[in-house]
């Protein structure tokens, strides 16, 4: 290399690192937003709407954003509701800005759904609840770093780190697909539910469960009539497994069944899942 050009490629260099240095820090800026309250009465019924917003800082080790870099965090929550009418009506917004963006400018992303409030959850996740409706508990789980869509589920959402020296969370959740679902498989009258498997970053396994008799299959796949729940067990020390139980409630007989699928390395093993009789379980893609 000719040494006049290799001076001036490090004239360049250190003229491009000189200007990363002189670079201005961000400049201050401050955010507000008003919580309310408003009562009202008309012909009889009375209203209450009420919108409350919350601030967050994330962390610095958010899964789909850079290392060492933060997000400055809004969630806004509004409702409407009719004293005496079941159920509310509400929406909850939950958006996110790199740290030293001002709020005035568009965000990183913004997720609006129809729910009654939102969390963070281990620096990675959105949780927003959607029970709007006091019969159906549910939630919809959302990629921190991004706003991404990541699952759904009717019970509370299971997590546990899947290796005792370092820290590797997993989470799964349980669905159970209305009956208007838009997915043409899940209409089928033996789905009982759909089980995923997923890391902050992605879902790494989904398994449909599905009884071959057809009337005790809608039984446990109803909202009201039935009782979910998942819980992590151990069958031997170190050999995890997920276990999905299902109950039928209170007048009707329990019927109960319960399923339980292994962990083996960061998958889930169907091969040798525990099942009652004429239920079976499938890895399921969307």
């Amino acid at each position: 290399m000719n040494p006049r050009n290799s001076l001036a490629a490090g004239v360049l260099v250190l003229a491009a690192a000189g200007a990363v240095f002189a670079q201005a820090p961000p400049k201050p800026y401050q955010a507000k937003s008003s919580s309310t309250f408003s009562y009202g009465s008309k012909d009889g019924s009375e209203t209450v709407e009420i919108t409350n917003v919350a601030y967050e800082l994330a962390g610095d080790s958010i899964p789909g954003r850079p290392p060492n870099s933060r997000l400055a965090l809004r969630t806004t929550t509004q409702s409407t509701q009719v004293i005496g009418d079941k159920g509310v009506e509400a929406s909850v917004t939950m958006e996110a800005w790199p740290l030293g963006v001002d709020f005035q400018r568009k965000p990183l992303y913004s997720v609006k759904v129809a729910g009654v409030g939102a969390q963070t959850l281990d620096g990675a996740l959105w949780v927003a609840d959607r029970g709007v409706d006091p019969d159906v508990a549910w939630w919809s789980v959302y990629k921190l770093g991004t706003g991404e869509h990541l699952l759904d589920t009717y019970v509370d959402l299971l997590k546990f780190s899947i290796s005792r020296e370092e820290w590797k969370q997993r989470y799964v959740g349980l669905e159970v697909p209305p009956d208007d679902t838009r997915d043409a498989r899940l209409k089928d009258p033996r789905v009982v539910t759909v089980l995923t498997y997923a890391s902050a970053e992605k879902v790494i396994r989904e398994v449909v469960v599905t009884c071959d008799d057809r009337k005790r299959a809608v039984e446990l796949r109803s909202y009201a009539d039935s009782t979910r729940t998942l819980v992590l067990t151990e069958r031997a020390p170190g050999q995890p497994a997920i276990r999905i139980s299902f109950s039928r409630n209170y007048p009707s007989t329990p019927n109960a069944a319960s399923v339980s699928i292994p962990v083996v390395k960061d998958e889930l093993d169907l091969t040798h899942a525990e099942l009652p009789a004429g239920f079976h379980v499938a890895a399921f893609r969307r």
